[in-house]
């Protein structure tokens, strides 16, 4: 049974607190390396669009650990924040460089189709970064298809979900971005207990 939008952002709220401040300069961090890394593109105007290209792919394990550092936080996991945990996909580069690749990929192609089937894919596709983490030997599309096995009837759940978060989102415009130092952690915590929703709702209906 998945629980209700306000009662995971609640759980979220809880698994944070006392850790928002460490939440925020992760999240700091991670921006400042996005940053170095547009800023290195942005210097090589000659060869900007390809490099350009390069420095995104290279960016996936890094939203990968970034990500799944608030499943570790959601579990009451030691020092969840520590910085150096959003590098841990280059640890595991191969696996966690293809498989979030071709989600994008996939993503990518289902919204040349027409928005709402991307939207609606990218929702499906959704858990595939916590699956990886779970399960050091699934890689490609058999983690995709298990977060889309996992997904199955709860799209529109996560879709509300993210929508709850919208008038967060705006709230950010007014403090000139630096509350988006807390609201991603506050999403990105909130999606941890979703998936530990969906995983425990996935793996009930297997038992039966």
């Amino acid at each position: 049974m998945i629980k209700s939008a306000s009662e995971i952002r609640s759980a979220a709220r809880a698994a944070l607190s006392g850790h928002w401040a460490e939440a925020a300069m992760l999240t700091f961090v991670y921006c400042i390396v996005a940053w170095a890394f547009s800023a290195l593109v942005g210097g090589l105007e000659y060869v900007q669009q390809g490099l350009g290209t390069v420095a995104t792919l290279l960016m996936l394990p890094l939203s990968w650990g970034y990500t799944v550092t608030f499943l570790s936080n959601a579990r009451g996991e030691n020092d969840p924040f520590n910085v150096s945990r959003i590098f841990d996909g280059y640890k595991d580069f191969g696996r966690i460089f293809i498989t979030i690749l071709l989600m994008q990929v996939y993503t990518f192609l289902w919204t040349l189709l027409f928005i709402i089937p991307g939207i609606i894919k990218s929702l499906s596709y959704a858990m595939t970064p916590f699956v990886l983490r779970e399960n050091p030997e699934m890689k490609n599309n058999e983690a995709i298809e298990l977060s889309m096995k996992m997904m199955n009837g709860h799209k529109g759940d996560l879709f509300w979900l993210y929508l709850t978060f919208i008038g967060w989102g705006i709230l950010c415009i007014f403090t000139f971005g630096i509350g988006y130092f807390w609201f991603a952690p506050y999403v990105q915590a909130s999606t941890a207990q979703f998936y530990e929703d969906v995983k425990a709702d996935y793996e009930q209906k297997r038992e039966r």
